[in-house]
C-alpha cells in the first residue's frame, strides 16, 4: 500500500513536471510585463494580474495532492518547508513579491532534473534566473517608495548582480519591508551559490594538481625502469665480452 502511494505520487511529479515548467514561464512573464513597461494598459495589467494569481493557486494545489499523495506526509512537509514558506506567505497581501519565487522553485526543480551531472549548467541556469527574478521582485517593491533609490529595472539588475556576490557597494538598497525581505533571500541564494562555485572550483584545482603529480610520478617511474633495463643490457654485453675474449694473465704454452 505504501508503495503503491509513492508510486502515484511519483507518477503524478513525472505528469506535471511538463505543464508545470510552462506555467512557471508565463508566470514570470506575466508578472514582468506590467513591471517592466509601468505605463501599460490597465485592462492588460488586470490580465497578468489574474494570470499571476491563477497559476499560484495551481502551484498550491499542486502542492496539497503531493501533500495527500505521499504516504509519509510530515517527512514530506519537513523536507519542503521552503516550499510551503514560499506558497503561503504570498497570501498576505504586503508579501504578495514572494509569489516570484514559486515560479523559481518549480524553474529550478526542472533544470536540476535536466542537468544532473552537469552541475556547472545547473548553478549557471540557476544564477541567472535567481538575479533575473530578485531584480523584478525588489524593483515591484521599491517602486512605489518616495524614499527609493532602485527605480528602473537596470538599477535592480545591477543591484541583484551585487548582492548576489556578495560585494555590496551601497550605491543602491532596498528600503521597504518587501525589498528587504528579497534582499534577504537573495544575500542567502548568493551565498550558497558562491560557496559551491568556491568548493568546486577548489575541488578542480586540487585534482588537477593531484592528476599532474600522478602523471610527473608515473613518468619519473618509467623513466627509472627503462634506464635500469638499459643498464642490465649493458652489463649482459659486457659479461658476453669478456667471455668471448682470452684473458690476458693466462700464460702461453711453448
Amino acid at each position: 500500500m505504501n508503495l503503491r502511494s509513492d508510486q502515484r505520487a511519483d507518477a503524478w511529479e513525472r505528469r506535471t513536471a511538463g505543464p508545470l515548467t510552462a506555467l512557471a514561464v508565463v508566470f514570470l512573464v506575466a508578472y514582468a510585463v506590467p513591471i517592466l513597461r509601468p505605463g501599460l494598459d490597465r485592462r492588460w495589467h488586470d490580465a497578468c494580474e489574474m494570470a499571476t494569481i491563477a497559476i499560484w493557486a495551481l502551484f498550491v494545489g499542486d502542492y496539497a495532492v503531493r501533500f495527500l499523495l505521499h504516504v509519509r506526509r510530515w517527512p514530506f512537509v519537513r523536507g519542503h518547508l521552503f516550499d510551503l514558506a514560499v506558497l503561503l506567505l504570498p497570501a498576505m497581501r504586503p508579501l504578495r513579491v514572494l509569489r516570484l519565487f514559486t515560479a523559481v522553485l518549480v524553474l529550478t526543480r526542472r533544470t536540476e532534473v535536466w542537468a544532473r551531472g552537469r552541475l556547472a549548467l545547473y548553478v549557471g541556469a540557476t544564477s541567472i534566473l535567481l538575479i533575473f527574478v530578485a531584480a523584478l521582485a525588489v524593483l515591484d517593491a521599491e517602486r512605489g517608495s518616495p524614499d527609493a533609490n532602485i527605480t528602473s529595472y537596470s538599477e535592480a539588475l545591477w543591484w541583484a548582480c551585487v548582492t548576489i556576490t556578495t560585494v555590496g557597494y551601497g550605491d543602491h538598497f532596498p528600503v521597504t519591508t518587501d525589498g528587504r525581505l528579497v534582499a534577504i533571500g537573495l544575500m542567502m541564494g548568493g551565498i550558497g551559490l558562491i560557496g559551491f562555485v568556491t568548493g568546486s572550483l577548489a575541488t578542480w584545482i586540487v585534482d588537477r594538481i593531484s592528476v599532474k603529480d600522478d602523471n610527473q610520478q608515473d613518468a619519473t617511474k618509467s623513466d627509472i625502469a627503462l634506464v635500469l633495463a638499459e643498464v642490465q643490457a649493458l652489463r649482459a654485453e659486457v659479461a658476453e665480452l669478456k667471455a668471448q675474449i682470452p684473458s690476458a694473465a693466462e700464460p702461453t704454452v711453448q
